[in-house]
């Protein structure tokens, strides 16, 4: 039977938590450790995991630490790597575990960690990963120990900006930058990707630093699509490796997760009622409880004018303090206008008011949705028309700034979001 270790990144010093103990063939209980339940400082790895001296069941260990790892087909390729069934959740936990979204570790204890180090990477590495896409990134990931979440193809890696350098991690190497590659079935979804986030910061919306990557041409095949992770954090103290300043891990949780439901149910079904629950964790959990409701309320109506369809909730997640004392809700990402591209769904994933199709979604389902969420609905439909007002002008400006780094096709996007995107309804 499997033991897999648990660590956490507290104050910059990995801490053992606990322990997931396979009880029978693909399932597993944690536990909390005796020490770090009664050591000075310590706190639940997440929501749905309280400090507790009990084993969590098999369903609640599985939908937490499930949860750190890829889906869809870039899973497939990483079980294909590992020789490993893609619904061996632990085998593919063991062997990708030791860099996460966040600041968890898993180790399994009969395997050697390997030496931590930044493997620089050539050009012709990042073009590769930029051609081949998810299976150049399962390899990659596979090879350093990482794990991401998510269905397409992306990788942890170190990017210097003094150089422009970018490095592979390996070992015990934090990385600085999620990089994902373009999609062969969803065209230009990079410079959709940059255009929604740069319309959001427009509008005021926090996001992480994001930029393209050309590896030839700025031509779809030769992009790539790096975001800064906001889950990692440089300190005047921070240790060196290889000549390069290692960044602190901050500990994350997405709202799939921190409500204990399985990744495979991230869209919403029947109103289930979702962003209540995830009002309800940022009103009991959040340092700052007004702010984070307001902002989530900020996140959901600039979805809903962008169309994208695709806003599950593990792509909303909350950030906790280098202590672990504070929770926050991060900042947005993973926005895309999804319903340009014919073959995507015109329905939202978490309901508003209790309407999902997007075109059947008025100002009165917002209203609907903020009484049920405990928001007044004064201030948030107030926040709706700032947002509905300013949103024209915050997306042109993406789109100009855009085409001016030499990425063509921008202001198609930009005529698309307006044309199908729920803005459609307010031009």
């Amino acid at each position: 039977m499997r033991n897999l270790i648990v660590q956490i990144e507290q104050n910059g010093s990995c801490r053992y938590v606990g322990n997931i103990v396979e009880t029978t063939f693909g399932e597993a209980c944690f536990s909390y450790a005796a020490e770090y339940l009664s050591a000075p400082g310590s706190r639940p790895i997440s929501v749905s995991l309280p400090l507790e001296e009990k084993m969590f069941d098999a369903m609640r260990t599985k939908n937490f630490f499930e949860g750190l790892l890829p889906e869809g087909f870039t899973r497939r390729c990483v079980a294909e790597w590992m020789h490993a069934d893609e619904t061996d959740y632990l085998s593919i936990l063991s062997g990708l575990g030791r860099e996460c979204l966040g600041a968890i570790r898993i180790i399994n204890e009969t395997e050697s960690v390997p030496d931590s180090e930044y493997r620089k990477l050539s050009a012709s590495e990042v073009k590769k990963l930029a051609r081949e896409g998810a299976t150049e990134s399962a390899e990659l990931v596979t090879k350093a120990h990482l794990s991401l979440t998510g269905a397409s193809g992306k990788v942890g890696l170190y990017y210097d900006e003094c150089t422009g350098q970018w490095y592979l991690p390996i070992g015990d190497a934090p990385s600085t930058h999620i990089v994902k590659q373009s999609h062969v079935r969803l065209k230009k979804i990079v410079a959709n990707e940059q255009l929604c986030l740069l319309t959001a910061k427009n509008l005021g919306i926090e996001i992480p630093k994001s930029f393209i990557v050309t590896t030839e041409s700025p031509e779809e095949e030769d992009v790539l699509f790096a975001t800064k992770r906001y889950d990692r954090k440089f300190s005047a103290d921070s240790r060196h490796l290889d000549g390069l300043a290692v960044p602190y891990r901050l500990h994350q949780e997405d709202f799939s997760q921190a409500l204990g439901i399985a990744a495979s149910e991230k869209y919403e079904k029947n109103n289930d009622g979702y962003l209540k629950k995830i009002a309800d964790v940022i009103r009991n959990y959040s340092s700052s409880p007004l702010e984070d409701l307001l902002k989530l309320w900020d996140i959901c109506v600039f979805h809903y004018l962008v169309g994208n369809t695709d806003n599950h909730i593990k792509n909303l997640s909350l950030l906790y303090s280098e202590d672990l004392k504070k929770l926050r809700l991060a900042p947005a990402y993973d926005i895309v206008s999804t319903v340009i591209y014919e073959s995507c769904t015109e329905n939202m994933a978490l309901s508003l008011g209790g309407t999902y199709r997007i075109h059947d979604i008025t100002r009165d389902s917002f209203k609907k949705e903020a009484e049920r969420i405990g928001l007044g609905t004064e201030i948030a439909l107030r926040r709706f028309d700032l947002l509905v007002s300013a949103f024209k002008k915050a997306l042109e400006t993406a789109a100009e700034e855009l085409d001016h780094a030499g990425f063509s096709g921008t202001s198609e996007i930009s005529r698309l979001i307006c044309e199908k995107g729920g803005i459609r309804n307010y031009l």
